[in-house]
């Protein structure tokens, strides 16, 4: 199936420069990616699940210029308009790895400017909004490299190309909620690139808020990376990974009754599921800050009394997503504004797109 995208050269001509600009949400995992297959890139071991993040983005402009000759990859990259040495070798390694499906890259200087609305590397998946819109740039060449592209390949291609630079960034190029990773009880979900959720959804999923409060804006201590590689020797994976896939099952029922407490409850299992994962690797680590664990005990309290609808995730990193649906937002802003953001650096509001 990988032969599928691979770009087969023809003659073609092409202004000796151009641009695209692109713009590619963060994304929150509802069902948790943590773990990929051995000696194989970007190949996850269960499926997952997110929502797109309105508000949350990368904007990502490609500039790109005709060389005379080819050699080894031309790049220089900015992020809000400071030139960024540190992370070439990143965008190396995804040009290597995604050379046999776009040879055409090798045929130019590239500049990339990136800015972000949110910290990088603090655990808001900033390489899942980046590497996707840098994916999208891509496409945008390609596109017109091959007028006649259609639509739907445009947007699977650039989901397995976003893969390959980062996991999750491959669920980045769609809206709403989208599924990565075979399972067998979605259709059309596979481990290459991500898809539109393809079933019922209750309208109350459809109108979803996701408040997020930056707890640490620091560089996380332990990249994804890295972390992933840990649970190839984590003795508790493969029952995460029989675990997160029967929750995706549970979720498939949840999505289609609009049952928001047992959504809740899943999601905030699926949280907790993957950072004791964190904390049972070996080499162990920590991602949660002390101010971390005062939200997510607050928010505890908070349903309890209130019962209100409000729930918590949280991704490889310390910061907190709060999923309440919009139309008790009013009433949440209120506990959010009085009750927590001593605990954080910033509060971010957004909503499920």
């Amino acid at each position: 199936m990988d032969q599928f995208f691979y770009y087969r050269k023809k003659k073609y001509s092409i202004n000796s420069n151009g641009v695209f600009t692109k713009k590619s949400f963060s994304n929150i995992a509802l069902i948790k990616y943590w773990g990929k297959q051995k000696n194989r890139i970007q190949i996850p071991l269960n499926s997952s699940i997110s929502y797109s993040l309105e508000n949350v983005y990368t904007v990502t402009r490609l500039i790109y210029h005709l060389k005379e000759k080819k050699r080894n990859f031309s790049v220089r990259v900015f992020l809000s308009g400071k030139e960024k040495t540190s992370f070439i070798p990143k965008i190396l390694e995804f040009f290597h790895r995604i050379s046999f499906y776009c040879s055409y890259l090798r045929d130019f200087n590239f500049v990339i400017e990136t800015e972000n609305t949110f910290p990088h590397s603090s655990g808001i998946a900033s390489s899942a909004s980046s590497m996707s819109s840098l994916a999208l740039c891509i496409m945008e060449i390609e596109k017109k490299l091959v007028p006649s592209l259609k639509e739907d390949f445009f947007f699977k291609k650039a989901s397995f190309l976003a893969r390959l630079g980062s996991g999750s960034a491959c669920r980045s190029i769609y809206p709403g909620l989208v599924v990565w990773g075979g399972h067998k009880s979605i259709k059309g979900s596979n481990n290459l690139y991500a898809i539109p959720y393809p079933y019922q959804v209750h309208p109350i999923f459809t109108k979803m808020g996701d408040t997020i409060l930056v707890i640490d804006e620091t560089p996380k201590q332990i990249s994804s990376s890295k972390g992933h590689q840990l649970m190839n020797c984590n003795p508790y994976a493969k029952e995460r990974f029989k675990c997160a896939n029967k929750n995706m099952d549970r979720l498939i029922s949840i999505l289609k009754r609009g049952d928001l407490q047992d959504f809740g409850e899943l999601i905030e299992h699926e949280a907790l599921s993957l950072h004791a994962m964190i904390m049972t690797s070996s080499p162990y680590f920590l991602c949660m800050k002390p101010n971390t664990l005062n939200v997510l005990d607050k928010v505890w309290d908070f349903r309890k009394q209130s019962r209100k609808n409000i729930y918590f995730t949280l991704d490889a990193g310390a910061n907190v997503h709060l999923l309440y649906p919009l139309q008790e937002k009013k009433f949440i802003m209120k506990l959010i504004n009085n009750d927590l953001s001593s605990y954080c650096k910033k509060i971010i509001e957004s909503f499920c797109i």
